[in-house]
């Protein structure tokens, strides 16, 4: 969602219209830039690793395995090349064989030029009865002696979707043993809001922009979707007859669930899950300005965490420790990124110029990912982009340069990746890229989806 840059201060809004405002872009300088070493992307700071995946060996007369089969191999080399810690072998250097089994292997042809791969997948598959069967193997190819790194069995019904389940699960079990013991992030989910059906509604995708679908359908205006740790509950903000709200949605009973500290006067929006899912903090102007408020997840113990002139909105929590909060403020005037303790206390600013907001809070409670415009003023240069600062020294990058407008940034579970929402020209998308800003790559394609957040797991 994108608006025209706002003429009025920060401040001077009410909650309602600050929310288009937090989707516009401001100027203003602050100092050199610094590198701040996201320290994520490859697992010990080393090369990455070369790795080879071979195309799946076909096993069986069943009309259905070479699509099967085409389905598993395009989606397991795709989250492989996505996982941000392998310099993947590319297809065309790869031997001229398909080894389905250890002792089909040539281990020395795979670690030769041109392939010089230094690990190895590739595996079996085969459909019957309905069943597809995977098996799957990792071979370090520089060790003849004992190469076996990884070795499973996969199987679920026979369909592309679950071709591409079983890859997933596949990848992420290659990503967990090479990348230092990090899941993957290939069976995870990501919930953005669309309006490719007239009307903004909560949707979900696989992390790679594959099975999008509409999950909740409010009948009203729905934001700011945020799934809870253990994937079963959305809440989100709609806006009714009373004006802005905070909903829940199980995703396992498929029905709205009760939360009544998000209903109850003035307008409350942006929730946020605390990392145990027991908390949910959100902005409400109930007590005329918006502040930060925080209450139990079924909507009890409810208590005020800001208390200042000036809207306070967009809270997040730390997510390795629950213990702190970053927020949006307007009290000094333009939106600065600020943290606290969960009781309020502890204060402390985090950018020091410009206009900056969204703040996700990455898995490792170490970095901030926002939305910043660093300069502001009538003609000034300057673009709203995604920068991820770290949160000890005030150190920080900007990862997106001269590529339309970018907000709402969100980090992968696995912390090596961020999705965000970028406008260009009016129209409006989500893209993903590893955590240091390279491999860009836009997830949807409908010119009207917004606001991302990655799920827990």
């Amino acid at each position: 969602m994108s608006v025209p840059r706002p003429a009025r201060r920060f401040s001077a809004l009410p909650v309602f219209a600050l929310l288009a405002l937090l989707l516009s872009a401001g100027l203003m300088p602050l100092r050199a830039q610094d590198w701040v070493h996201i320290g994520s992307n490859i697992p010990d700071g080393s090369q990455r690793i070369r790795l080879a995946a071979a195309d799946m060996k076909p096993v069986g007369t069943d009309p259905q395995t070479p699509i099967l089969k085409a389905t598993f191999d395009a989606t397991l080399f795709n989250d492989l090349s996505n996982a941000g810690i392998f310099d993947m072998v590319s297809k065309s250097m790869a031997p001229p064989v398909t080894p389905g089994s250890p002792q089909e292997i040539n281990l020395a042809q795979w670690a030769a030029a041109p392939a010089n791969a230094a690990m190895v997948a590739f595996g079996a598959l085969s459909a019957s009865n309905g069943r597809l069967v995977v098996y799957g193997w990792v071979y370090d190819a520089h060790n003849a002696a004992s190469p076996q790194v990884l070795g499973k069995q996969y199987t679920d019904v026979a369909n592309p979707d679950m071709a591409r389940t079983l890859a997933h699960k596949f990848a992420d079990d290659i990503i967990a043993r090479l990348g230092g013991g990090i899941d993957g992030i290939a069976e995870t989910k990501l919930y953005f809001v669309s309006a490719r059906n007239g009307s903004k509604q909560i949707w979900a995708m696989d992390y790679d922009g594959q099975n999008q679908h509409e999950v909740v359908n409010s009948g009203t205006l729905s934001l700011s979707p945020r799934i809870s740790p253990d994937n079963s509950t959305l809440a989100f903000a709609t806006l009714g007859r009373q004006g802005w709200a905070i909903r829940m949605y199980s995703l396992n009973l498929g029905r709205m669930i009760a939360f009544p500290a998000g209903s109850t006067g003035g307008s409350n929006l942006s929730p946020a899950w605390s990392a145990d899912g027991n908390r949910v903090a959100f902005s409400s102007s109930r007590s005329g300005d918006p502040e930060i408020w925080v209450a139990d997840s079924n909507g009890g113990n409810l208590r005020k965490l800001t208390a200042f002139r000036g809207p306070d909105v967009s809270p997040v929590w730390n997510p390795r420790t629950s213990a702190q909060i970053a927020w949006v403020s307007g009290r000094t005037g333009l939106p600065q990124i600020y943290i606290m303790d969960t009781d309020g206390g502890n204060i402390q600013r985090m950018t020091d110029g410009g206009y900056a907001i969204s703040p996700s809070w990455s898995p490792n409670g170490q970095f901030l990912a926002f939305s910043w415009n660093r300069k502001y003023g009538p003609g000034a240069p300057g673009g709203q982009d995604i920068y991820v600062m770290d949160i000890a020294s005030l150190r920080w990058i900007q990862l997106t340069h001269d590529a339309g407008s970018n907000d709402f940034p969100s980090w992968s579970p696995d912390g090596r990746h961020l999705v965000f929402e970028r406008a260009i020209g009016g129209r409006t998308a989500i893209w993903s890229m590893l955590a240091d800003g390279t491999q860009q790559q836009q997830l949807t394609h409908t010119g009207r989806d917004f606001m991302p957040n990655w799920s827990w797991k």
